[in-house]
């Protein structure tokens, strides 16, 4: 086995800042009760509540300046035919139209907008992209659970759609620490810019934008 090598530095990875476009929208992943209530599994995690506050706070700056605010719940039917084949136990209980699936209500506002999706990412299967669009975002900022997981997979594919990807890194939370900072470090590298919950929020602040 060969030794141990970091060639990140040599490559020219994490080489300068991606920054804020013109037009703001933010997505918030799977925070639902069943992820943010201290109640649930996932909700237990030590992050997680923090992250709540940052986001609620966050969240209002954002209607206030006209910033779209997509959410999307993880949820299947009771069937289970629609679910992919994860495996974490505990999403045996996020049924459409279960309270654990509800978004925790100390983010949602009348207004905001409302995707289900069946696997990590906002994006895949959902109309959230056209929501951004028709709105005229060139920047998505990605709040949420978990970092690891949909966190991740949120921001590959807003990469990918060709967003410039923000995340605030007081805003999302996951399972284990180790994890949540291993990856926000790893996406930093490549794909977007993970930035302290100010600057974020003084960018939300002076947004001004117009509805759509």
């Amino acid at each position: 086995m060969s030794e141990e090598f970091d060639l990140y530095e040599v490559g020219g990875y994490g080489t300068g800042k991606i920054g804020f476009g013109n037009t703001l929208g933010i997505v918030s992943v799977d925070m639902m009760n069943c992820v943010t209530n201290t109640k649930a599994p996932m909700g237990r995690s030590p992050m997680g509540q923090g992250a709540v506050e940052n986001c609620s706070e966050l969240f209002e700056a954002a209607r206030k300046n006209g910033v779209p605010i997509v959410h999307c719940q993880t949820a299947f039917q009771a069937d289970f035919s629609d679910m992919p084949p994860w495996k974490v136990a505990c999403m045996k209980e996020w049924i459409l139209g279960s309270w654990e699936v509800e978004i925790d209500q100390r983010l949602w506002r009348e207004g905001d907008v409302l995707v289900c999706k069946k696997t990590p990412s906002i994006f895949f299967g959902t109309h959230c992209a056209s929501i951004m669009n028709m709105h005229g975002v060139d920047t998505i900022i990605v709040t949420g659970a978990n970092t690891s997981g949909c966190i991740r997979a949120t921001s590959i594919d807003s990469f990918a759609l060709g967003y410039k990807t923000i995340v605030p890194e007081e805003c999302v939370y996951d399972q284990g620490s180790v994890a949540h900072r291993q990856n926000l470090e790893d996406i930093g590298k490549r794909y977007v810019d993970v930035e302290p919950f100010e600057i974020v929020y003084e960018r939300v602040k002076t947004a001004k934008q117009l509805p759509a």
